[in-house]
């Protein structure tokens, strides 16, 4: 029985390192499932209170969540799935053609080791929900160790419900998402809408009069930190900075049939963040304050709630895990995926024992994408801009070298610039990633001229913004 199982884990093939066929690709619907699946998620419960706790006022929230969440989208739809359509390899293996293979191993770590905080966090709030028929006592948001096994149970309970899905492959995490993602808007929609009357809404005109005084007040909780609109333009368009600028999500769009299908993150971003964040601000209002996400859903729309914060989280870890598992998988290519999947899940369902790790996710958000950010533009620098310079695209793959010493030094030097910045000039976090992802992009372009310059000239297969062809040197 475990021989079958495991030789039916082994004949799933997702393409690690080579091109998807044309016969696996995937049409928009489910694209626009993945991404309202995944972006409608457990933590929005926590991120929408986290505006409420910072004092952001009514209007400097919904006018900076609109243009955050729109760049956010034209980041995906512009520059992240071009490339994905044209070269179909995943992130890991595009960069092991461009780095090398001992510099993309250094970045698959922290990739994956983000990935597993980041999931971490998600099967924490649907834990939340998950013990509340056993009356179990959930760790407050500002706890930073577990408070009882039966905690402990219940986390390693959903956290191998969600990695099975993953091991699946991105086919079974997109049915999964498909089928929750409509049922899970709606129930946002109704927890918000039945708590409005705790706070005064009785109509629509009442609604802005309430948000402002009551809800956004524009006044932070004693030991917090003022957000103005740019600090929430800049979070929405930058918490997920790793998938987009920082061209993680290569290996979801590499299935696309189309380019334009990285506009259906527009359902992740505008349902996902914009409603689901505002939806769980009003929640956190009308509980009277920082309760954990499963009991907030609950005392507002009942067992249909607590059920949206469990499969909530559930879609947003399964793709989280998936990418996890492939980042390391492409350090140990010998390894079946589903074996590191495993792994991964493991890890990161410890992770979740830390409910402190929900607390701090909005900084969490935004050092993960600045951490990433850089080889993201080395990507896109050396697919559209490089051949044009008469330089070698992939170049570790065409000279055979294992470490490319522009790329390595292109992303430190990025990310002590923006230490530089946040510690020397006071710039928060959330503001880094715009100039630093300028700053890596030229740096690489300078450091490939005077790297390059280095290596014989020979003849190499290029990819360009036209696809694969042959480029003499």
């Amino acid at each position: 029985m475990k021989k079958a199982l495991a030789q039916q884990l082994d004949s799933i093939n997702e393409y690690e390192r080579e091109p998807v066929p044309s016969s696996k690709l995937k049409g928009l619907k489910s694209f626009i499932g993945m991404y309202a699946g995944e972006h409608i998620a457990g933590t929005e419960f926590v991120i929408g209170p986290l505006f409420v706790i910072h004092g952001v006022s009514a209007s400097d929230l919904l006018l900076g969540l609109l243009a955050g969440n729109l760049l956010a989208v034209l980041s995906w739809a512009l520059l992240c799935a071009p490339i994905a359509v044209k070269a179909r390899l995943t992130l890991y293996y595009q960069l092991e053609k461009i780095c090398g293979r001992y510099l993309v191993s250094g970045y698959n770590i922290v990739n994956a080791l983000m990935f597993c905080f980041l999931a971490g966090s998600m099967i924490a709030v649907s834990a939340t929900a998950v013990g509340i028929p056993f009356d179990i006592a959930m760790p407050g948001l500002d706890d930073w160790y577990p408070n009882s096994v039966r905690w402990i149970v219940t986390v390693l309970f959903v956290g191998m419900v969600i990695t099975a899905v993953a091991i699946l492959g991105y086919e079974q995490i997109s049915k999964f998402a498909n089928v929750c993602a409509p049922w899970m808007v709606l129930i946002f929609i109704a927890a918000a809408f039945a708590v409005m009357p705790d706070l005064g809404i009785t109509s629509i005109g009442s609604f802005w009069e309430v948000a402002q005084t009551k809800i956004w007040t524009g006044v932070p909780v004693e030991g917090y930190s003022k957000f103005t609109f740019w600090h929430v333009t800049f979070f929405a368009w930058f918490a997920n900075a790793a998938m987009h600028i920082g061209m993680g999500d290569l290996s979801i769009l590499r299935y696309a049939k189309k380019w334009y299908h990285g506009f259906a993150s527009v359902t992740g971003m505008f349902i996902g963040h914009v409603l689901a964040w505002v939806s769980s601000g009003i929640l956190c209002a009308a509980a009277g304050g920082e309760i954990p996400p499963g009991p907030i859903a609950y005392s507002s729309a009942g067992i249909a709630g607590a059920m949206c914060v469990m499969i909530a989280g559930w879609t947003t870890a399964n793709p989280t895990i998936y990418r996890a598992g492939l980042a390391v998988q492409s350090i140990v290519p010998q390894v079946k995926r589903w074996k590191v999947t495993l792994l991964v899940g493991l890890v990161t369902t410890i992770a979740a024992f830390f409910p402190a790790l929900v607390m701090r996710l909005l900084d969490f958000v935004a050092l993960y994408g600045l951490l990433l950010m850089p080889m993201g533009a080395i990507i896109f620098i050396d697919f559209y801009v490089i051949p044009k310079l008469n330089l070698k695209s992939n170049y570790a793959s065409v000279t055979n070298s294992s470490f490319n010493v522009a790329a390595g030094v292109t992303w430190v030097a990025t990310l002590l610039f923006c230490l530089f910045l946040n510690f020397y000039q006071g710039i928060e976090i959330f503001f880094l990633g715009l100039p630093g992802w300028f700053v890596a992009a030229a740096l690489y372009i300078i450091l490939s001229k005077l790297y390059q310059r280095k290596v014989v000239d020979q003849p190499a297969v290029a990819v360009s913004a036209s696809g694969l062809k042959k480029v003499e040197y």
